[in-house]
């Protein structure tokens, strides 16, 4: 049994994490959703609205009848979801990779100290040569691979989510429909 002073005290935390409080804090949160765009709905897209009527004909059938061509949009709806995903993955590593420029928050905040000791009068010797190498030095080959993947894994982790999400969807659909194409087979027969 909990104790009234353990009580009080998770009360307390409670109405102290109450989420972000300033104005600017509000506004950042109520964009996490958006970020990446795979929260809304693959109807509220024209185009993809398109190519999941396209792939639901497909999967159903020409012959299918109104629950089936339900079932076979809901397949359709998850596998387009499931493109997006896996879709904005790959664009976000291969803008990181891509990118020449592209290191990590803790080597920049270090080129930034130097720098700015430099500008002090208390850094190292250096000539404008080094410096400038230092500088603009970046990680290259597997490094860079690695440093990308180290510092975008929160981002990767939420693709993820998404991922499971859509081929969650996708598996308890595909068995839906083929449940009632089962049902429909034995109901001819």
């Amino acid at each position: 049994m909990t104790s009234d002073r353990k009580i009080k005290a998770n009360r307390a935390n409670a109405r102290a994490s109450t989420g972000p409080r300033t104005a600017q804090g509000r506004t950042c949160a109520s964009r996490n959703a958006l970020r990446h765009a795979l929260s809304l709905p693959v109807c509220s897209k024209l185009v993809l609205s398109e190519e999941v009527e396209a792939l639901a004909r497909e999967i159903a059938g020409p012959d299918a009848n109104a629950e089936t061509q339900e079932l076979a949009r809901q397949v359709a709806e998850a596998q387009i979801d499931l493109r997006r995903v896996r879709y904005a993955r790959h664009q976000l590593l291969s803008d990181c990779l891509s990118d020449q420029y592209y290191d990590s928050h803790a080597n920049v905040q270090m080129k930034f100290k130097v720098v700015r000791r430099l500008l002090q009068g208390k850094g190292p010797d250096m000539s404008i040569e080094a410096l400038e190498k230092f500088v603009t030095s970046t990680p290259q080959g597997p490094h860079k691979f690695a440093t990308v993947l180290s510092q975008e894994a929160k981002r990767l982790l939420a693709i993820d989510r998404y991922e499971r999400r859509a081929l969650s969807r996708r598996k308890f659909a595909i068995r839906a429909f083929d449940a009632a194409r089962r049902q429909a087979g034995s109901a001819r027969e």
